[in-house]
């Protein structure tokens, strides 16, 4: 590199105080900060957007409701598989079927929806979940979902075999065109608002469906429910008070335990939900935790 010269040096200086007097008069113009991106999206959504093991368990699932429907509507059950007003966890009920038509009920998001728009923005800025961002994916989202693996297949079929497909979402009731839009767009409709399709809103108040089932059982006889959070089968199992194992273990005894895959259909969705908390005491037993001893 070669050195400056004296005159260089003078040159650059009247250059440099030009420059100072110029942003003297000017007001500051604020660069742009480019978020760093992560590396790579959040684990629970590698393995329930990206996995062929997702797949591979949604079809699974999917094959089962299906498999249970079309024998539940040949014996003509007595009961519905909707809890009944009184239900408790300790002592459940169930609505009386009578002589009304077959129905499924399912969830959406994440039951046979995949908001992939939705948590791409969620993973490549980092930021959680809000409202506002929620309800303005709902607006402007309906393109950037695809269906669960497995579901269009099986519910055509028990379209075919006359059993109606109804849903029950916490998407809002303001939304239900664009909600029905993402639906039929992905072979999962037709729909139609407060008939086939339920959103919050509609009955009752804030994100419980209890009331919305309870209007669906009215009119119909339900011989299937899925669904990605246990909400989506009972708001009982949304209790504040219910710690996260206990949650659990209300879900997996007695009457309860004997309705998975047998009317309740379960689907994994290891990224959102009220499923996703709980300390390590709760998580891991204390009887059940263990140290290396090699440490």
């Amino acid at each position: 590199m070669m050195r400056p010269t004296r005159i260089g040096l003078v040159a650059f200086g009247a250059m440099l105080l030009a420059g100072c007097a110029a942003t003297a008069t000017q007001a500051p113009v604020a660069q742009p900060v480019s978020p760093t991106s992560p590396a790579e999206p959040p684990k629970g959504m590698q393995w329930l957007y990206g996995s062929g093991e997702a797949a591979a368990t949604s079809i699974q699932g999917y094959r089962a409701f299906r498999d249970h429907v079309l024998t539940a509507i040949k014996a003509r059950p007595r009961d519905s598989v909707v809890l009944a007003e009184g239900a408790t966890l300790a002592a459940p009920r169930w609505v009386p079927c009578g002589n009304r038509p077959f129905a499924v009920v399912l969830d959406v998001d994440e039951t046979v929806l995949q908001n992939l728009g939705y948590e791409y923005d969620e993973a490549i800025t980092g930021r959680s979940f809000d409202s506002p961002r929620w309800q303005r994916w709902e607006r402007t989202g309906a393109g950037q979902v695809a269906p669960i693996p497995g579901a269009v297949t099986a519910l055509r079929a028990l379209r075919q075999a006359g059993v109606t497909v109804i849903y029950n979402t916490n998407r809002e009731s303001v939304h239900a065109a664009q909600t029905a839009d993402a639906l039929n767009r992905n072979g999962l409709g037709p729909v139609k608002h407060r008939e086939t399709m339920w959103l919050a809103g509609d009955v009752g108040t804030g994100s419980a469906k209890d009331a919305r089932r309870a209007v669906i059982s009215e009119r119909y006889c339900v011989v299937a429910m899925a669904g990605d959070q246990l909400g989506d089968f009972s708001d009982l199992f949304n209790a504040k008070a219910l710690k996260v194992r206990e949650r659990r273990e209300a879900a997996g005894r007695g009457d309860y335990a004997a309705m998975w895959g047998a009317g309740w259909f379960m689907f994994a969705n290891p990224v959102y939900g009220p499923s996703i908390r709980g300390g390590f005491d709760d998580v891991f037993p204390a009887d059940k935790q263990w140290r290396d001893p090699g440490e």
